[in-house]
């Protein structure tokens, strides 16, 4: 037996009483639904005239007698008579910014039949009560004073408005109602032979409400409701609105309310499904779908609209025939992402003021060749973005381009070519987004086709206003604009087809009704959404005056979910568990409702299989070309830090020595961190050379300070060749690395400020080696760095290596050289080399004190951080002495040995950190 829908029994409930229909009008509230009622006509009446079918918005058309106007078109018309009123207008950008919102609000406000004049005094009054105050204390700040002139301004442009578009005969939708509710007593006279149905509707604006009931006290309509029960007859938020109906308006006193269903409380199969995240969900519904042999009388739901890309790339193969009816927002197309890089590479021109030279910025550039829809054109994007990086280009000139464009097809280059020449004014440069676009159309697949033609129209239309009105001063107002058109609008898809899969939104089920459902993002914040507002008129005004809030918007959207649930069978309802940006994990509150109104409800929690990955650790065996290069090393020297990087990790060291691969250039735009590094390294090597050999002095150190800015802006500059430091980031790093130095040499000034301190200076920036024998090898291995300074204060010598990021005392403690590894010490480690290569190179024979440590640039608070034997925090001991650095070479040939050793690979370690 086929399910009983709604339109079906209301088409049967009218055909009692009405047998010819050339003389009768029905009234639904979606265009969606006009095609399901047409058909359901044809299935019921052989022959015969259809009733003529219009939308609400159609009939209000018809009513009211004026044309709607787009969006784009009433900004421009608003902006015309803002400038009009306003003495020092803002530009169209800024004035798009909150104009959109402002035409938002008069909307609902003429929806609701509200008086104008009441509102926004009574607006202007709240304000001029809030900084209302006995003793006059309130500070009004020029944003508050600019705000309050601003809303008592409302009320002048909304009556300069409102009668600019009675003079043309357009309007927003709000003005066709408030015309509507003027005119609907002429309309009724002049068609009394006509009798009206209006079907399926739930939460009214003021003005349908008004109507609804001048058409029914006309005796010549109907209205039918679809409620269940359930609904109707408990204070139950899907039935709000009808029920207010019921109690309110004169018309119910007499007669009947039509028609209450009792479907809900009915047997169906409801599975309730939790999905990590919003591609399982999608996924899983692939897995539904493929069971079903027929999906007619199916319906695919999102109530996250933004889904519907990933749920068309997800439909299992059996479903041939699929209608989509829903608003795509259309800053989520592909298309824009291109529009805003073409956009961006001008905006950034101008504001790095490059537009006289004409270059671009390299990352909008990679940006815009690297987008889907250009990317397959061009032969050799990698190639060009690696050379940008190699030769640390930040600007791009139009000859780069024309060299990339050297391979591609002539109809290609010229299009390409045109888009980065200079342009004069914001129409030329409209005409190349739109031979781009129409470029681009002959390649694309159908889905884009349509994304493509929107952007065409939109296009096409700015570029017959700006000719008329040449409110786009200059591209950067052009691009703001579109970015906040895009923002609100979306692109409708309205497919016709009876058969095979309905994909919709939330709103677009309106009075259809499906055996099956699949209702995706079943969330807390999507369904209902989120309560922010995007208003002028704050929550209490609203309630006040009786305009919907978001509690009303709560309602409508129980409404639909309630509804749709009202005579399905199959009901799968699919919500994601992870609290990420999409929302809360939430299940929607619906959703809870409906579990504790039915016993029958199936609830499940569903995750991808995830099939366990055996990570293959790397491995790599030596091999006689291994050793080759291993014994060249011998010779060479290994440096403290190749030493310790093979601890840390043997994969690294095979790279970096044995392959001697590089890490790949990338642009430095911003100074990497080794590069702060060695510019202070390289500075402090300067401002100490001159005076090895030589006691330091207290105004030594002061002259030092003169002198040490100068210096790490040379070092900067020989380092980071073709960057930038004057501005941003850079700056900021540049700053650091000279509070570095300025910290640095405060710390040495404390020092010599007492006199009885002797520090004098042995070495800076000193290469020492130094050779190890090893049992068992027949060649020395030798082990050469450089030591960042050697001082020798109060009769102790100190090695001292500078670290530029953060280093703890505790990571210099060595109580056991055999746990230098497992506790990965390598500070400590290359301290200590570094305290050997220095005894073996001066043939030292300690009968000075002989210290070695850091000194790190992040934790200059601590002062040198010296290698510490003792345990006992009280008692350190930090001599370096013959036997501990023995014992410490015993240990370092130990590490030396395996890495020589043919049986043992260099392995990857299981616990790498990062």
């Amino acid at each position: 037996m086929a399910m009983q829908s709604f339109i079906s029994e209301t088409i049967d409930d009218i055909l009692r009483t009405t047998t010819s229909f050339e003389d009768v009008i029905f009234i639904l509230p979606s265009q969606r639904a006009k095609v399901f009622v047409k058909q359901e006509f044809k299935n019921k009446i052989a022959v015969g005239f259809l009733p003529e079918m219009l939308n609400i918005e159609q009939f209000i058309q018809q009513v009211s007698g004026v044309e709607k106007a787009d969006s784009v078109q009433l900004l421009f018309h608003f902006y015309s008579i803002y400038k009009h009123i306003e003495k020092n207008p803002d530009s169209f950008d800024v004035f798009a910014a909150w104009a959109i919102t402002v035409l938002q609000d008069f909307n609902e406000i003429d929806q609701h039949l509200i008086d104008t004049k009441d509102i926004f005094i009574y607006l202007r009054d709240i304000e001029r009560l809030r900084k209302w105050s006995v003793k006059g204390t309130f500070k009004e700040t020029e944003l508050i004073r600019d705000h309050n002139s601003f809303l008592e301004k409302l009320n002048s442009y909304y009556n300069a408005f409102y009668q600019f578009l009675q003079k043309k005969n357009i309007g927003y939708q709000g003005v066709l109602y408030k015309e509507s509710t003027k005119k609907i007593d002429a309309y009724l006279e002049k068609y009394t032979h006509k009798k009206l149905f209006f079907i399926g509707f739930n939460a009214l604006n003021k003005a349908e409400e008004l109507l609804f009931q001048k058409v029914l006290e006309s005796g010549n309509a109907e209205v039918y409701w679809d409620l269940d029960e359930t609904f109707f007859n408990s204070n139950h938020q899907a039935g709000k609105f009808i029920r207010k109906y019921k109690n309110e308006w004169k018309y119910y006193e007499k007669n009947k309310l039509k028609t209450l269903g009792n479907t809900f409380s009915k047997p169906k199969e409801i599975q309730v499904i939790g999905a990590a995240k919003n591609t399982t969900q999608i996924k899983y519904i692939g897995e539904i779908l493929q069971q079903k042999s027929n999906v007619n009388h199916t319906a695919l739901v999102l109530a996250d609209e933004t889904l519907l890309p990933i749920s068309l790339n997800s439909l299992p193969k059996n479903i041939n025939n699929i209608n989509i009816t829903m608003g795509y927002p259309l800053k989520d197309v592909p298309t824009t992402g291109l529009l805003f890089a073409i956009f961006q590479l001008f905006i950034s021109q101008e504001k790095l003021k490059k537009s006289i030279t004409n270059e671009f910025y390299y990352k909008d550039i990679n940006r815009f060749f690297k987008h889907q829809l250009i990317y397959g054109f061009l032969e050799g994007i990698d190639d060009f973005t690696a050379q940008i990086a190699k030769e640390n280009q930040t600007f791009i000139n139009e000859n780069h381009i024309h060299q990339l464009l050297k391979s591609a097809e002539p109809k290609t280059q010229k299009v390409i070519a045109n888009l980065f020449k200079p342009f004069d004014t914001v129409t030329e440069f409209i005409d190349t987004i739109l031979a781009l676009i129409d470029w681009l159309k002959d390649s694309v697949n159908a889905l884009e086709k349509e994304y493509l033609f929107r952007f065409y129209t939109t296009f096409t239309q700015l570029k017959t206003l700006q000719g008329e009105f040449e409110y786009f001063i200059d591209l950067k107002t052009l691009a703001h604009f579109f970015r906040q058109l895009i923002g609100s609008e979306s692109l409708s898809f309205q497919g016709e087809p009876l058969k095979g899969l309905q994909l919709m939104g939330m709103l677009e089920t309106r009075v259809l009704d499906f055996e099956n459902i699949i209702l995706v993002s079943a969330n807390e914040g999507v369904l209902p959404a989120n309560s922010q507002q995007n208003s002028f008129i704050p929550f209490d005004v609203k309630v006040q005056f009786g305009l919907p809030t978001y509690r009303e918007k709560d309602a409508i959207f129980s409404y639909h979910f309630f509804r749709l649930l009202q005579r399905a069978k199959n009901v799968y309802i699919l919500y994601n568990t992870e609290h990420d940006v999409f929302g809360s994990g939430e299940k929607s509150r619906f959703v809870t409702q409906l579990e504790m109104m039915r016993t029958d409800i199936v609830q499940k929690i569903v995750s991808p299989k995830v099939l366990p990955q055996k990570i293959e650790l790397k491995k790599i065996s030596k091999n006689t070309m291994v050793f080759e290069r291993l014994q060249e090393l011998a010779q060479k020297g290994f440096s403290p830090s190749s030493l310790t990087n093979y601890l840390h990790n043997p994969i690294a060291f095979y790279k970096q020595k044995i392959l001697r691969i590089k890490e790949f250039d990338d642009v430095e735009e911003t100074v990497a961190y080794n590069t702060l590094g060695t510019v202070v390294h390289e500075t402090l090597d300067e401002l100490y050379k001159p005076f090895v050999g030589r006691f330091l002095k207290f105004y030594d150190i002061k002259k030092m300070e003169q002198s040490a800015k100068d210096l790490v802006l040379k070092h900067f500059k020989i380092h980071f060749k073709n960057g930038d430091i004057s501005t941003g980031k850079n700056r900021l790093i540049f700053e650091v690395a000279n509070r570095f130095v300025v910290n640095f040499l405060a710390k040495e000034k404390v020092l010599l400020k007492d006199e009885k301190n002797q520090l004098k200076i042995i070495a800076t920036e000193e290469n020492l080696a130094a050779e190890i024998e090893i049992d068992g090898f027949d060649f020395p291995v030798k082990i050469h760095g450089n030591v960042d300074r050697v001082d020798e204060l109060n009769g102790q010598i100190r090695i001292i290596d500078y670290k530029s990021g953060m280093v703890k005392g505790t990571e210099l403690k060595v109580l056991d050289f055999e746990q230098l590894r497992v506790k990965d010490q390598y500070k400590a480690i290359q301290v200590l080399l570094y305290a050997y290569l220095f005894t073996q190179n001066k043939k030292f024979d300690f009968s000075k004190k002989l210290k070695a440590g850091i000194y790190s640039f992040k934790n200059l608070k601590e002062g040198f951080l010296s290698i510490n034997f003792s345990s006992n925090y009280r008692n350190p001991d930090t001599d370096i002495t013959q036997e501990k650095l023995d014992e410490f070479i015993e240990e370092l040939k130990v590490y030396i040995k395996e890495i020589y050793n043919p049986e043992i690979a260099f392995n990857e370690p299981a616990d790498l950190k990062y």
